[in-house]
């Protein structure tokens, strides 16, 4: 016995509450979408339980973040799911796809077949038993992915401070970063472990890192930089009551937090569809090697547009865009154009909050005042600006470093650009198109953001031979200038 539905979403995280909502938008009819999740709960916003879930005051607890509050829209509570005619199957592993007859088939021996699979699994954390770490399985240990383990981590944090205790978070990515902020704010001292040598090290630059780390260790963070966990020491009970490093320092731990990284959920359709880069590959309309299989989010490898390569993108804004467009592609393949996503990461902190878009690659421009919180960079790379990065901006500022790292505009003096700061970006977006006469007009591209003066009559052709004259030896400036290392524009 099974049952039967035109869509079926698998997973329950973000990806597949905004995919629900975008078939909703679209007038689907009840009955036929279903959500299968393996968690007991309805969609929700992940990013809320390294943020306010673990908070000790006016924490955030469902119902308050089911999706799509995230980005402003309704919030979808189980009765959401039953009024729009929605089955969610939940607390439900599915342990075999047959992608070939379109059927997939659950822990309890159901059937559930569909005629459009939408794959939202998302991706699982790695724990240390899988690097051979002894004792990891230790009570004290805590994992940061779901709503579990969430709770598992509240209680253990006021386990921890009830006695006074201390914590080591294992990882300098965001998990780290971010569990080691709520267990200060819960007034336990805290040691951060990591083998790189400055905290975000797949974003951040090591002048940008400083910043943080400066800002963490003012507030009771201890930073152990450039080594790894090598063993546990527990007690009679089991818990563990130490780290010991590879270094051969040894840690007082009443609580470990571990977050090293995570790993898509691919392993249902290995041998049935084309992996890349860990994931699930897909095309621009997030499409699968077999044509009645989408892929969003985490698990999905797909072609990142603006950068012309393929990209498997763990963040919570690809996971919303992405699921939405794939509704868009399943409803309306003909109408839809490929997936055109720029690169987004954001973080709030204590009283910190900092926003990239675009490719951390090339040349990093570092701009404004360190000490007052409000700093930023521009990455540049083959003489375009690709990157933006700005803490403690505005939503017109974030906007601006949004616009310009899509437009990507040619930057021809990398030390006026540092000079410039956030003012380049500002006024980017600002440029509106200006008419000189009814002979030229000038206007912006949208595409690379180049001003280009469209001319006519002998008065502007020497007007216009003597502006490219001036482009010509303002490219020679700007080679010559390229060569030389570039400098770091900081005041500290």
């Amino acid at each position: 016995m099974g049952r039967s539905f035109r869509v079926v979403i698998l997973g329950g995280g973000t990806a597949a509450g905004y995919a629900a909502l975008e078939f909703v938008k679209n007038d689907i009819n009840p009955g036929e979408l279903c959500i299968i999740s393996e968690e007991s709960v309805a969609p929700y916003e992940r990013p809320a339980l390294s943020k306010g879930f673990l908070l000790p005051e006016g924490s955030a607890r469902l119902p308050s973040f089911h999706t799509c509050v995230g980005s402003g829209q309704e919030r979808q509570l189980p009765k959401w799911y039953k009024d729009h005619g929605i089955e969610l199957i939940l607390d439900t592993r599915v342990v075999a796809a047959d992608v070939k007859n379109r059927t997939l088939r659950t822990a309890s021996q159901e059937t559930i077949a569909y005629k459009i699979l939408i794959i939202a699994t998302g991706a699982r954390v790695l724990r240390l038993e899988e690097f051979g770490i002894k004792g990891s399985l230790a009570p004290n240990i805590c994992y940061l992915r779901s709503i579990q383990d969430a709770e598992k981590l509240v209680q253990a944090t006021a386990a921890c401070k009830s006695v006074g205790g201390k914590a080591v978070v294992i990882g300098g990515g965001y998990i780290g970063m971010e569990c080691a902020a709520a267990l200060v704010s819960n007034r336990i001292p805290v040691t951060m472990v990591f083998p790189e040598s400055h905290c975000m090290a797949r974003l951040f630059t090591p002048e940008i890192a400083a910043f943080y780390e400066d800002y963490y260790q003012k507030r009771g963070v201890t930073f152990n930089k450039g080594t790894v966990l090598s063993s546990f020491e527990r007690n009679k009970e089991g818990k563990v009551e130490a780290v010991v490093l590879k270094d051969g320092s040894r840690l007082s731990a009443d609580l470990v937090v571990v977050g090293v990284g995570i790993r898509p959920n691919v392993s249902l359709f290995e041998g049935q569809l084309t992996l890349e880069k860990g994931g699930i590959k897909v095309n621009g309309k997030m499409q699968t090697s077999n044509s009645s299989v989408y892929a969003v989010g985490d698990v999905a490898a797909f072609p990142l547009k603006m950068y012309g390569d393929m990209r498997k993108l763990e963040h919570v804004d690809h996971a919303r865009k992405s699921a939405a467009h794939a509704v868009q592609a399943v409803l309306h393949p003909e109408k839809t154009a490929d997936y055109d996503y720029m690169p987004y990461f954001y973080s709030r902190v204590f009283t910190l909050s900092w926003q990239f878009f675009g490719d951390n690659v090339g040349a990093c421009i570092l701009f404004g005042v360190q000490r007052t919180g409000k700093f930023g960079a521009y990455w540049v790379n083959k003489g375009r600006l690709v990157g933006t990065f700005l803490e403690g901006g505005s939503k017109d500022e974030y906007a601006a470093l949004a616009r310009v790292a899509r437009d990507r505009p040619e930057v021809a003096d990398i030390d006026l650009l540092a000079t410039q700061g956030l003012e380049f970006a500002v006024n980017h977006v600002s440029v509106e198109p200006v008419i000189t006469g009814p002979s030229s007009s000038l206007k912006r591209s949208k595409q690379d953001g180049i001003m280009v003066l469209q001319t006519s009559g002998p008065l502007v052709q020497a007007a216009t031979g003597i502006a490219v004259a001036a482009a010509i030896a303002g490219l020679v400036y700007w080679y010559r200038r390229r060569r030389k290392p570039v400098r770091l524009f900081w005041l500290a």
